[in-house]
Parts: structure tokens; C-alpha cells; sequence
């Protein structure tokens, strides 16, 4: 049977972590939702053409470009999903909106504050034209932190008052583990504070509704050099016997205010020894709390002021009336990682054939740089309360 619907082309820069992932997703998502539009996995570029050559024969790209701007170019590609280094992404995006092409971009949407501007000012520029352009923070399409956003916009909580939000990882706490681009400030912006700093940002400005107004803020690093990286995979690398300077941030820790006066502590670590990807997140209410963490991501904790004798009560967020969870299997089958990034290509692709803007927007992606920005400054001026 000849599927009518229409295709869209998707070009891919870059074939990593985020390249696999992202690749995944295109791959599945018109087998698990029902689509107004047909993603082709049209074509992929990277800088080196037998690797690129072998990941787009891995993952699933029909052709392979050595030059993005060639991809860009492309009369098969009406898509441009951005998986590089942060360096790279405002001279990218900003070239695909003004070709027409509806743009993906990873997070954090930038290395700074003025190419954030120039990209959101871009995107809003191609709106005009019906050019639609999304940054790709996946925590958001988590079902139980999606159901999160729903109780809080329910006033299951009543008044917010406290938010906390963590994330922990530790895959470099070895101070032998080599000086691959996520440590090195000119190609990543900063080290954990915007690489996963910034997904705890959005995600509790997500889950709230609202914004924060100001920080206080710490950083550290707590490695200063490490073995020049010879071969790096993902989160893999191998290092040589060269040194070499880090220079972002190890760790990140803030306070902050959200719109409305609720109160927010956040921490973003990659030396949290044992934790893996603990996203966590928690929410306390006049009427009622919730809690998240990413490690057990299938599940929502809740509690309500009405409900003093049961305490917390576990939420397992895979019925069919949850967000997301519904398409794909039975209620306590529950899913991964890779999921997240489904649900975040539907929903592009739905509000691509619909003509609305998706969300999380490029502005969006400028309000996080604005906050990371204004970490940084408080944590360079001995933690001064810095307004957002």
C-alpha cells in the first residue's frame, strides 16, 4: 500500500551520542504514532567521509554529506536536525532558517547569550514565513514529567512555594579520563552547568509555568587537566600522555526565584561519585507535592495535603491516559531513555503540518542562556544575586 501521506525530508549534522539517538528516533516514530506527515531519513553529514559513511550505514541515512552547508542546500531535506557541539550551532541553524528549512537544534540551544538572540531573532523571522524551528530539550517529553506539567496546571499543588532540582552524573570523576570537547570552553560554552545545568533549568521552568528572575550561584572545577583525548566516542574517550587545560565548570550550584516569588535550588555535578543520571526534580505546593527522578523515570511520586495519613503515594505513568504512553504498550511496560526523543520528533512534526510553532522555542532556548549566563557572572562575582 502507498502511504500518501506527504514527506519531509530530515538532514542530520553530526553522528554521535546525540546523532544516535536522535537517528533513532527518526527511524521509529512513524511506526509508533500516527502522523500527518512521513519523516525520510534523507541524509547525514560529518566532517570525516568514511566515518560518516559508516554511521549513515548504520543508522539509517539514505546519503552522506562531508560539508553541512552542502546538506542544507539540499532539495530533499526540508528538515535540518542540529546533533554538534554547541560552537557550532548558531551558524548552522541560522543558515537552514534562512533556506527554508525547519530547524532542530540540541541543547543548550547555544554558547551564548548574543547567538542565542541571533538565532531566536532568526527563528521568528522564518515564523513569518512558516519556517518552524524547536530546540531539543527531551526531558519535557518524559510521560511522568509531562503528567507533572498537567497536575501542576490542574492546581493539584496549589500555590508553588519551593522547587529543587539536581542532576548527578559522575563519568568524570577519574581525573585520568581525557579532555574530550564537552571540558573545553570554546567548543561546549561551559562544562556541566549548560550540558545538563541547562535541562534541569528547563525542565522545572516547564513544569511550573514559570520563570526564574534571578540567581545565586557557585561553580567549580575540581580537575584542572587532564590527558589530551586521542580517540573519543559519546561519553567514551581514550587520552594520550599530554595534559591539557579544562576550562569549564566541573559543577554548578544556584539558588533562584521564580515569577510569583516560589523559590529554587538547583545543582548540576558530573563528580556525584555512583550517579549516573539522576535528573531529579521536586515540587512542593500549598496543597501538595510531587517528585521525579530520572533513574526510576517510569514513575511520579504525588502527594496531597487531603491524604496526611498515606504520605507519598508512587504513580506509574504508563496508562493509556498519560502523556505519550498510551502509544506504545501495556499499561507497566515501561520505556527508556531513547523515548524521549520520539515523542520529541512527533511533536515537531506534528506542529510542522499543523503551521504552529513547537515548543521549546528558539526563545525559549534564549531564556535558559540567559539564566546560564547570569550563573556564570553571579559565580564569577563571589555569588551576587544576579537578575534574569
Amino acid at each position: 500500500m502507498t502511504d500518501s501521506r506527504s514527506a519531509l525530508g530530515v538532514g542530520m549534522v553530526g553522528y554521535a551520542f546525540m546523532g544516535r539517538v536522535h537517528s533513532q528516533a527518526w527511524r521509529s516514530v512513524a511506526s509508533v504514532f500516527d502522523l500527518p506527515v512521513r519523516p525520510v531519513m534523507a541524509a547525514l553529514s560529518g566532517r570525516s567521509p568514511d566515518r560518516t559513511a559508516e554511521a549513515a550505514a548504520m543508522l539509517g541515512w539514505a546519503a552522506v554529506e562531508t560539508d553541512w552547508k552542502r546538506l542544507v542546500e539540499r532539495d530533499d531535506v526540508q528538515i535540518v536536525d542540529i546533533c554538534t557541539p554547541g560552537d557550532s550551532h548558531a551558524e548552522i541553524a541560522i543558515a537552514a532558517l534562512a533556506a527554508g528549512k525547519h530547524v532542530l537544534c540540541e541543547k543548550p540551544l547555544a554558547n551564548t547569550v548574543a547567538e542565542a538572540e541571533a538565532m531566536a531573532a532568526a527563528a521568528k523571522e522564518a515564523a513569518a514565513r512558516g519556517v518552524r524551528s524547536m530546540v531539543a530539550f527531551n526531558y519535557r517529553r518524559v510521560p511522568a514529567v509531562a503528567l507533572a506539567r498537567r497536575f501542576v496546571e490542574e492546581g493539584r499543588l496549589g500555590e508553588i512555594r519551593h522547587v529543587r532540582a539536581q542532576y548527578l552524573q559522575d563519568w568524570i570523576v577519574d581525573p585520568q579520563f581525557p579532555l574530550v570537547w564537552r571540558l573545553q570552553k570554546d567548543k561546549a560554552g561551559s562544562g556541566a552547568l549548560g550540558d545538563i545545568g541547562a535541562h534541569i533549568i528547563d525542565t522545572a521552568e516547564f513544569i511550573v509555568g514559570r520563570s526564574l528572575t534571578g540567581v545565586s550561584a557557585l561553580t567549580e572545577t575540581f580537575i584542572k587537566e587532564r590527558p589530551l583525548a586521542e580517540e573519543s566516542a559519546g561519553l567514551a574517550a581514550e587520552g594520550g600522555s599530554e595534559m591539557g587545560e579544562v576550562t569549564v565548570d566541573d559543577a554548578a550550584l544556584f539558588i533562584g526565584r521564580f515569577e510569583g516569588g516560589a523559590l529554587g535550588s538547583f545543582e548540576a555535578t558530573r563528580f556525584a561519585t555512583g550517579r549516573k543520571n539522576a535528573l531529579r526534580i521536586e515540587v512542593n505546593g500549598s496543597a501538595g507535592s510531587l517528585a521525579f527522578d530520572f533513574e526510576s523515570m517510569n514513575e511520579l511520586w504525588f502527594y496531597h495535603a487531603d491524604e496526611r495519613d498515606a504520605g507519598f503515594r508512587r504513580i506509574l505513568v504508563t496508562e493509556p491516559d498519560h502523556p505519550y504512553a498510551g502509544a506504545w504498550w501495556p499499561p507497566g511496560h515501561g520505556l527508556g531513555y531513547e523515548h524521549t526523543f520520539v515523542h520529541e520528533t512527533k511533536d515537531f512534526l506534528e506542529a510542522i503540518a499543523a503551521g504552529t510553532d513547537p515548543t521549546p522555542s528558539f526563545e525559549d532556548g534564549l531564556r535558559v542562556q540567559r539564566v546560564l549566563a547570569a550563573v556564570e557572572e553571579s559565580a564569577a562575582a563571589g555569588s551576587g544575586w544576579i537578575s534574569v
